[in-house]
């Protein structure tokens, strides 16, 4: 079931959805082509992706967000550039397309009819503005199915080349094994509480910089029950297992290195990478229809980005934000 609302999400984060937010005051941010696009349009896309923005320091949170409002206004203007070309080629979607859609995000989901709409009622969608944003996605990807096209011919030395390049994608089964010291932050503790156990944390980081052991220090200092018997050892997890901000840090780290202070909704955390294995790429041959299939994605995206950039040129596009 946890597959299927990722997978609804998934949909309506590449092709629009209605938004959950409470309603804000509107505003103008982009005009393209005469057509508008609002600050709530943005607003929607914003809400969910703040909670991911784990950082005390407040200037940093506003950076971060005016960030990724300038990604998701790009992404908006694209999408507006793609649904006006829409319009302009007279493309359709048959309803047969449209319900053939649906019923593969069931088969997928291993979802039931009933299992769709107590999904998109819970999202505060019913199941025809499910199929409307559907149906403009359809569109979007024939306009570009037919308009976007691959001039590279891919063979054997390109998929080589390619592969070469990309060795990072093509590792065995990767597994990590961190260790952590954690110092937990309770639910409401006050921002004075907060810098408390900051503090605690940072003088045993000081302690692990000047030479004490981590495990020692795991062993005295750290609130994860399970692991500070363990020394800290978390054991071996393979990527999308554990919270993205402490995987994020943990795969940054060398095996044996030490992390800054890590902030996620448990705490302050220290880590330490303790290993790393399934680091090898496989070989060509093992991989080679997912190079192939890679390369062809690649060459597509860089065909989508062009053809973007010359709707871009040719459009009148104004950004107030």
């Amino acid at each position: 079931m946890k597959k299927f609302f990722l997978l609804v999400w998934f949909l309506f984060f590449l092709y629009g959805m209605v938004s959950l937010s409470e309603a804000v005051v509107d505003r103008v941010v982009a005009v393209v082509n005469q057509e508008i696009i609002t600050l709530s349009e943005v607003e929607k896309w914003i809400n969910p992706l703040k909670e991911e923005i784990v950082t005390e320091d407040r200037l940093e949170k506003r950076e971060r967000i005016q960030e990724i409002c300038r990604k998701i206004l790009e992404r908006l203007i694209e999408e507006k550039l793609i649904d006006q070309e829409v319009r302009k080629s007279g493309i359709k979607v048959s309803g047969k397309e449209v319900e053939a859609t649906v019923e593969e995000v069931k088969r997928r989901s291993a979802a039931t009819q009933e299992d769709l709409e107590k999904a998109l009622t819970a999202d505060g969608l019913t199941l025809e503005a499910y199929k409307k944003e559907i149906e403009k996605s359809l569109l979007r990807q024939k306009l570009i199915s037919w308009a976007v096209k691959v001039e590279t011919k891919g063979g054997e030395k390109e998929f080589r080349e390619f592969y070469e390049k990309n060795m990072s994608r093509y590792r065995g089964k990767e597994a990590y094994r961190p260790g952590q010291i954690l110092f937990v932050v309770p639910k409401g503790a006050t921002p004075e509480e907060i810098r408390e156990i900051k503090k605690k944390c940072q003088k045993v980081l000081e302690k692990i910089k000047g030479g004490q052991d981590f495990g020692e220090m795991a062993l005295l200092y750290s609130e994860d029950a399970s692991s500070s018997k363990e020394r800290g050892d978390l054991g071996y997890f393979k990527k999308g297992e554990l919270l993205p901000v402490f995987e994020r840090e943990a795969l940054r780290l060398k095996v044996g290195e030490v992390s800054d202070i890590v902030r996620t909704e448990f705490g302050f955390h220290i880590i330490k990478l303790l290993d790393r294995k399934g680091m090898e790429p496989l070989p060509y041959e093992e991989v080679k229809e997912r190079v192939k299939a890679d390369y062809y994605n690649s060459e597509m995206e860089k065909a989508l980005k062009q053809y973007l950039s010359k709707l871009k040129e040719k459009s009148i596009i104004e950004i107030k934000l």
